[in-house]
Formats: C-alpha cells, sequence, structure tokens
C-alpha cells in the first residue's frame, strides 16, 4: 500500500533551514531519515517544500479567479515537505512516520494513497 507521510512544522524549524548554526542539525537529521527511507527501498516519492510565504493561493468562486500571496493558514504548523511510501500497512507506516524529524518537533499525517480508477 502506498501513503502520504505529511510533514508539518512550526515556523521556527523554517527559520532552522537558513541558520547558519541550526541549519546544520536540521538538514543532517532530514538527510538522515530520507536516506533510511531510501535503503528500506519503500520511498516513492517525496520533497521538502519552501517556506509557506512562498505560497501562492488560487480560488475561483462565482466564475472568477482570486489570487493571493501566502500564507493564509492561521495554524502553529504549517506543511513542510512531504514522501509517498509503499509499505505493506498503516503500521509500517506508523513507524516510518515516528520516525521522521517532524514528528519530535511538529506531527506527521498519514493518508493512504487513493489507487489508480479502474480502466473502462
Amino acid at each position: 500500500m502506498q501513503f502520504m507521510l505529511i510533514f508539518t512544522e512550526p515556523q521556527d524549524k523554517f527559520d532552522e533551514r537558513q541558520d547558519p548554526v541550526k541549519g546544520g542539525p536540521y538538514w543532517g537529521a532530514w538527510t538522515s531519515y530520507m536516506a533510511a527511507v531510501q535503503k528500506a527501498g519503500i520511498m516513492v516519492s517525496g520533497n521538502g517544500l519552501q517556506p509557506p510565504h512562498t505560497g501562492t493561493v488560487v480560488k475561483v468562486r462565482n466564475g472568477t479567479r482570486q489570487v493571493e500571496d501566502g500564507p493564509f493558514a492561521d495554524t502553529k504548523e504549517q506543511l513542510g515537505g512531504y514522501a509517498i511510501i509503499e509499505v505493506a500497512n498503516i503500521d509500517a507506516a506508523l513507524e516510518w512516520a515516528a520516525r521522521s524529524p517532524s514528528a519530535t518537533y511538529g506531527s506527521v499525517e498519514i493518508r493512504p494513497v487513493l489507487p489508480p480508477p479502474p480502466q473502462s
């Protein structure tokens, strides 16, 4: 089964990415984690994301497109990246999610990936 691990981080972790002192440990933890996922042979795809302020939101209301620069979520944690893994079951996905760096300071949401639609 494929699962998406959705990694969220508080703003201070986004700030660490660019910090000359804290950036090394931050990126080192992620590099180690993603290397373990790769080595286990379960990685399907994934990416880290730029900070929330780089985002753009598009909405269509009453037929009119509205474009707004981000961020807009009124939350303490923002989407920092994702990985799609292929494992036997939800328990295995939970184990990998718990090993991620963001599980210790943010959160990881796990969602099953929808299978492709049936061929007609």
